[in-house]
């Protein structure tokens, strides 16, 4: 399926995290398709700047995922069907700290933020929901004593954790809706080795360096790293598929269905963290 002529019309969509990077490019390839994006960005007025530069039809809210309480606002005030939600925000390898709700900023934004979004809006979605996670999912199983690692922190590892936990709510997700008898959707994706400003934001400024010249040498596009997200959004791919890169070990190549690790696909794992989700977060199934 060519990602230039699928046709969105007439359907909404909503982008997490659009104002840069593989949100923005996600929201230009919905546009192009002619859906109706809706650019969720912590920051309006970068959202408005970013939607200037979308060819199409386009509309910013204000979402902050490291605020349940913006979460919630977000999800009351909305009223229409949504054909897609693209879990795509996300924070990598900063410096410990915690959001408003007390989590460590990088699960409670990444999987946290989006798995109170995603059950909240979900008696509304009409299609799917994709959840970005990352190659970097890769390494140890998640601590469910310590998921803020607050007795080990470590800006990598606890990336590594949030993006697991993006493909066990992703599999939690794929489960519950099944069993619901629902029409729609979950799926996970991941760019490869894509360029974004997400790396130079590490923890370490050596790294972030370091990262940075690797974005000009080896990294591929922002428009290339966002082409699995699309393709789980708009392609026949079977329900629960994580989509990436198909060549290169995951850092090249045309999009399709990728095995994530063992860890990722370990149901007991899903279902304690979605019970951790549900008590942490107050929101819970609602179908």
């Amino acid at each position: 399926m060519s990602q230039h002529t699928v046709d969105l019309s007439g359907q909404t969509y909503v982008v997490t995290g659009a104002n840069s990077g593989l949100g923005l490019e996600t929201a230009r390839k919905i546009a192009a398709g002619g859906g109706h994006v809706v650019l969720a960005v912590r920051d309006v007025a970068k959202g408005e700047q970013a939607a200037a530069r979308v060819e199409g039809s386009t509309e910013v809210l204000r979402l902050d995922l490291s605020d349940l309480s913006s979460v919630r606002a977000f999800a009351e005030a909305w009223d229409r069907p949504i054909a897609g939600l693209v879990n795509n925000a996300g924070i990598m390898m900063v410096a410990e700290g915690r959001t408003v709700d007390g989590f460590e900023r990088q699960i409670g934004t990444n999987h946290f933020g989006h798995f109170a979004l995603t059950n909240l809006l979900l008696p509304h979605v009409t299609g799917r929901v994709v959840t970005v996670s990352s190659a970097l999912h890769r390494g140890p199983q998640l601590d469910f004593d310590d998921l803020e690692l607050s007795h080990s922190y470590h800006p990598t590892r606890a990336y590594q954790s949030s993006k697991l936990a993006n493909l066990l709510f992703t599999a939690g997700l794929t489960s519950r809706l099944a069993a619901a008898g629902s029409a729609v959707t979950a799926h996970a994706a991941h760019p490869g080795y894509s360029a974004t400003n997400l790396q130079s934001h590490h923890a370490n400024p050596l790294v972030a360096k370091v990262m940075t010249v690797g974005n000009k040498l080896i990294a591929t596009s922002p428009e290339f790293g966002a082409r699995p997200t699309f393709h789980a959004l708009t392609a026949d791919v079977p329900a629960g598929s994580f989509v990436g890169p198909t060549k290169l070990g995951g850092m090249r190549g045309a999009p399709g269905v990728v095995t994530p690790t063992a860890q990722a696909r370990d149901a007991e794992a899903a279902e304690r963290l979605w019970a951790i989700s549900e008590e942490r977060t107050g929101a819970t199934w609602p179908l």
